[in-house]
């Protein structure tokens, strides 16, 4: 049987739908290899089986890409941000797990960028003024922040400014919070420098000037297919240079999930209660 690379949407601790969605694909992992594009927990009922899932399965079955809800859950734990009190939130059960500690040093370890061959792994997108090359080097950048003493003055610079254009005249940490913003929370951009991190609704209703990311004229990567999440209004769509996976199942929408090898869509609807 050949390998497949299964390209799964935001999960966002919706982990029975997971479990439905693996079973439709015949979910193999002697033979397939599953790539996550992010957010794996938050506002779905079960944050923590997600991520002892992931965790789990480890690197040679499963390659995860952060998301921002993810970034979220790092805030929480390093004391950069509280818990919200007034949206739905699922990781208090995470906070408090015995294995917590361990579930967090994994997912620091985690890219924010993944490239396999001619495809990009992505939970939002990248800019359109970058080439393949300054998105690795950019992603790595923010990576190692994440990774290492400074992910504390990284989260605290990320959680308080706009952090929304790239100039080369950055300094790294404010280079590492751009690209935190341009890989997992960007949608649409206003030039080929600067995203809009405001926006959340359908293309068709973007304010003026604003274009998504994907089809900002003159933008630099066109040789690799980038396969993100993030934007759950726009919904499944595919070109033949992206492939968008969000279908909104948190929302109550659906999980879906691509087979690169043989193009395949699957999705099941959310069982979440």
């Amino acid at each position: 049987m050949p390998m497949r690379t299964i390209a799964i949407g935001d999960i966002q601790g919706c982990y029975k739908t997971l479990q439905r969605l693996l079973e439709r694909v015949q979910y193999n992992p002697a033979h397939d290899q599953l790539f996550l594009v992010g957010d794996l927990v938050n506002r779905g009922p079960d944050s923590l089986s997600v991520l002892r899932w992931a965790k789990e399965l480890g690197d040679k079955h499963v390659k995860v890409v952060l998301g921002n809800h993810d970034l979220y859950l790092l805030s929480l734990y390093f004391g950069v941000k509280m818990m919200r009190k007034d949206k739905k939130d699922s990781l208090r059960a995470t906070l408090n797990a015995p294995d917590c500690d361990e579930l967090v040093a994994w997912l620091r370890m985690q890219p924010l960028l993944y490239k396999k061959g001619k495809n990009l792994l992505v939970h939002a997108g990248i800019l359109p003024a970058w080439t393949t090359k300054e998105a690795l080097a950019n992603a790595e950048l923010a990576a190692e922040y994440l990774r290492g003493p400074k992910i504390v003055e990284l989260l605290t610079y990320w959680n308080t400014h706009s952090c929304n254009s790239w100039k080369k005249s950055l300094s790294k940490l404010e280079k590492a919070a751009v690209t935190l913003n341009v890989l997992t929370r960007m949608r649409t951009c206003s030039s080929l420098k600067t995203m809009d991190l405001a926006f959340s609704g359908k293309p068709k209703d973007a304010p003026r000037g604003l274009i998504p990311w994907f089809k900002y004229p003159g933008r630099e990567i066109t040789s690799h297919k980038i396969v993100f999440g993030h934007w759950a209004a726009l919904g499944y769509k595919k070109s033949s240079d992206f492939i968008a996976l969000d279908s909104g199942c948190v929302w109550g929408g659906s999980l879906t999930a691509y087979c690169l090898e043989d193009k395949k869509k699957f999705s099941v609807r959310s069982v979440e209660e």
